[in-house]
């Protein structure tokens, strides 16, 4: 089955885009983000459980009986992928074939391709603007992206799904193209990737530091 194929309804989806947000969370807490009741979510997640697109573990060590805490899975990648997004796999594995070196070059010129796309939109801006515009830009590439300002000069973007999951968990060159073009588009800044989604952590995160 195609996970990109698969037809959810609009609270559905509203559900599974506030589990992605949140990394991991109770029907309770998922409830009071989205507004609507407790009984409302489980039936959702029930259907989302069913569907293998999210997964729950028992939180422990709390007073009463362990709560559900729920995570979305990796076949909800595709869900929030843009077409312009969409990499071929095979065609990848042709071009490695081929020549194992070309693949790092492709996309690399893949990034300076989307670094020239979106550099003017950012240049002149302030570091706010900056955080904030580019922020928005993977939010429509499908990475379903939110920042937050950690201190005046710091701040951290959160990609809380991958739209090229499928590539990026066959060529980490993927990854390392990602995080050059963060730090193409942002010159005067630090950008580390401080969790990693290929490494099983819930969101890929990057901290931007500026020196005044």
């Amino acid at each position: 089955m195609n996970s990109a194929n698969v037809a959810l309804s609009p609270t559905q989806r509203s559900v599974l885009v506030a589990v992605k947000r949140s990394g991991e969370a109770t029907a309770d807490e998922l409830a009071a983000a989205l507004e609507i009741s407790s009984s409302a979510v489980r039936q959702h997640l029930s259907a989302l459980r069913s569907a293998g697109f999210i997964a729950a573990r028992q939180e422990r060590g709390q007073p009463g009986r362990p709560a559900d805490r729920y995570h979305a899975t990796e076949l909800t990648e595709p869900l929030f992928v843009t077409s312009d997004s969409d990499l071929s796999i095979e065609l990848l594995g042709h071009i490695e074939e081929e020549d194992p070196a070309l693949v790092a070059r492709v996309f690399d010129r893949r990034r300076l391709r989307m670094v020239e796309d979106a550099r003017d939109e950012l240049s002149g801006k302030s570091i706010d603007e900056q955080v904030r515009l580019l922020t928005e830009l993977l939010d429509t590439q499908g990475y379903l992206a939110d920042f937050e300002k950690l201190d005046d000069d710091h701040y951290r973007i959160n990609l809380h799904n991958c739209a090229i999951w499928a590539v990026a968990s066959h060529y980490r060159q993927a990854c390392s193209a990602e995080l050059d073009y963060l730090r193409d588009l942002i010159p005067d800044a630090v950008v580390d990737r401080v969790t990693h989604k290929t490494a099983g952590a819930h969101t890929c995160a990057y901290e931007i530091g500026f020196q005044r």
